[in-house]
């Protein structure tokens, strides 16, 4: 053991210092990194939580990408399309394509006795990922698909239920208006005729995402109802969604999607169909990061305050071993070492509170918030051990550089001074 460390051990110990008045000093720096640490590792977990969270609801509503009609229709119906089936097998094919599903759009008008209500219908086939749904799903079953007809199940949200005093297992009527050309013998061509249409449907379950911009009007068919309904034909559908195996890849996969389609189709991912909620949530890590450097920078101003106390306090201690011979490099390792072992005190009790937390958090879900307002209904946590990793060498790294700048004064300090001053 150097010298430094046995003279920083012997004042570090708390029982030599019985009296001083860097004592209470010293526990106030201390708690200041515990709390600093634990409100750092809560704001990344929340922070990650909250994102991951909100990411997977709308992929799991909808998907990462979507393969849609060139030609850009505002009602949210777009124009029909096909992919020939090789070059669908070409898609599934691709490395980190996971799964890939046809869906149809299709606005309507649902109409009770009482109240009227506009709607979104999305029509799915029987191949369809209904895993999220399924895990949302509080009342009923999803929807059975029959090979030779049109199934007359309809999955409605809690919200749509609530709104319009609508019970498992109801018939509801759904109006639409479909345009679709018919040829005009006066006039000797095709013109584009629109028609009201009707659809008598079974509410055969209900699901609760709380996610209001989704469940407010989302309701899940048979696509065929919707195919029917628009004049198409059963190998006419509105979008292809493609699940990734990694959300991660979402950029690279895209262009490699347009590579194989060509310009013939629209191809987006969800952060540019959902741009205005990917904003909000890139803005979150921008609230994370100023409370990171400011948790930081508290921590570092305790420990700056408590070390310059304790050196102070130790004025005649550092004269003395200076005129035993002891270099400035030397003294100021003494209380560089007595300072680490601070931090470093505190940091170990500000992972277990901040990772307690977390843990608590993440498996009781004891903090609530309003789902109308932040789509979810729990303070979202996310455990990322290297996230924590990174979090802690950096505090450690930073507090450590910048505890350099109160020993300086050590350097100030001259034999003859202090033992003249005692």
């Amino acid at each position: 053991m150097s010298v430094e460390k046995f003279i920083a051990d012997r004042i570090s110990d708390s029982g030599n210092n019985k009296g001083n008045i860097s004592k209470p000093i010293v526990k106030i720096g201390i708690i200041g990194i515990t709390v600093g640490i634990s409100v750092m590792l809560l704001t990344v977990s929340i922070v990650l939580g909250f994102k991951n969270e909100i990411v997977n609801k709308i992929t799991g509503l909808t998907t990462h990408i979507v393969v849609s009609n060139i030609n850009v229709n505002a009602s949210n119906e777009p124009e029909p399309i096909h992919i020939a089936t090789d070059t669908l097998s070409l898609l599934k094919a691709l490395p980190f394509v996971e799964h890939i599903q046809s869906t149809a759009f299709k606005n309507g008008l649902l109409k009770t006795e009482t109240d009227n209500e506009g709607i979104l219908l999305k029509g799915v086939t029987a191949d369809y990922d209904f895993n999220f749904i399924q895990k949302h799903l509080i009342e009923g079953r999803l929807p059975e698909f029959k090979s030779d007809e049109a199934s007359k199940d309809i999955l409605i949200s809690e919200v749509l239920s609530r709104k319009m005093n609508l019970k498992l297992n109801s018939k509801i009527i759904i109006y639409f208006i479909s345009q679709h050309e018919v040829y005009d013998s006066l006039i000797g061509e095709n013109i584009v005729k629109s028609e009201q249409r009707s659809r008598k449907l079974n509410i055969c379950g209900v699901f609760k995402t709380n996610f209001a911009d989704f469940d407010e009007r989302l309701s899940i068919v048979d696509i065929r109802q919707i195919q029917r309904i628009s004049y198409w034909d059963s190998s006419q559908v509105g979008n292809y969604e493609i699940r990734l195996k990694d959300y991660v890849e979402l950029e690279t996969a895209q262009e490699q999607v347009e590579d194989l389609l060509g310009y013939n189709y629209n191809v987006n991912n969800v952060r540019q169909i959902y741009s205005n909620i990917f904003i909000w949530l890139d803005k979150l890590d921008i609230n994370g990061i100023i409370i990171v450097v400011l948790m930081i920078l508290v921590a570092t101003m305790n420990m700056i305050t408590a070390l310059l106390i304790l050196i102070l306090e130790r004025t005649n201690m550092v004269g003395l071993v200076k005129a035993l011979g002891m270099s400035n490099v030397s003294v100021r390792k003494i209380f560089l070492f007595i300072a680490l072992k601070l931090i470093g005190r505190g940091m170990l009790w500000g992972n277990i509170l901040g990772i307690g937390l977390c843990l608590i958090q993440y498996y009781f879900e004891l903090a609530k918030l309003d789902s109308d307002t932040y789509y979810v209904d729990h303070v979202a946590v996310l455990i990322n051990w290297w996230y924590f990793l990174a979090l802690n060498a950096g505090t450690f790294v930073v507090c450590g550089l910048m505890l350099l700048l109160p020993t300086l004064i050590i350097t100030k300090l001259t034999p003859i001074k202090t033992l003249k001053f005692d």
